[in-house]
């Protein structure tokens, strides 16, 4: 299928791959018109494997743009598509969420193909990392309604796919990081994440 005469935007999208989870989310919440194409992982179709070397998350098409890496593509669709806006309006608050989001890619989200088993690697570790920084900073998680902010957020969207499956990556968390599980349970209640879910990620909780 010709990319150039797609009349909507189609997402490619991994069922389990929490970065394909992202986009969802923020498809859910801003209530965009996409067609979200299931990828079976190991079979790929041909123009999504070329047009998305990292061979992992989910890929747009949008006309003749294709993008791929779930931060691009969702900071594309809310300045696409700016109602509601999930980024600060001002200069400074959007240093700051990008600031963050970076810490979350780096910090977190790149034990993801480890603990998963798609790379090699020290898993225990990381899933103690991971463990361990969500319960270091867990007083930020009820310093505002959403993680810092009292408005629903891009960082909401980032962060929720990978509290969702902390059971079924055997992280617990402690006692002392309850405000992030209340946290957790306040993104999970809202409509758009339950439309997010996929049946496997359904299963996952």
């Amino acid at each position: 299928m010709n990319s150039n005469r797609r009349s909507i935007i189609t997402i490619y999208s991994d069922p389990v791959c929490p970065f394909s989870h992202q986009t969802r989310i923020v498809v859910e919440e801003k209530a965009i018109d996409v067609n979200i194409e299931t990828l079976n992982p190991g079979s790929w179709p041909e123009e999504v494997a070329i047009a998305n070397p990292e061979g992992f998350g989910p890929t747009l098409f949008d006309r003749d743009l294709v993008l791929f890496n779930a931060g691009i593509i969702i900071e594309y669709l809310d300045e696409r598509f700016p109602h509601p806006s999930l980024m600060p309006v001002d200069p400074v608050s959007r240093a700051k969420t990008r600031l963050m989001l970076h810490r979350i890619d780096k910090d977190w989200y790149s034990h993801w193909q480890v603990i998963s088993g798609r790379e090699k690697g020290n898993v225990s570790k990381a899933r103690k990392t991971i463990q361990e920084d969500l319960t270091v900073l867990a007083p930020l998680f009820e310093e505002s309604k959403f993680f810092m902010s009292d408005d629903f957020s891009i960082l909401d969207c980032t962060l929720a796919p990978l509290l969702w499956r902390l059971p079924s990556l055997n992280i617990k968390l402690p006692p002392s990081a309850k405000a992030v599980e209340t946290y957790a349970q306040k993104l999970f209640n809202r409509e758009s994440f339950q439309k997010s879910l996929t049946a496997a990620e359904k299963a996952m909780r």
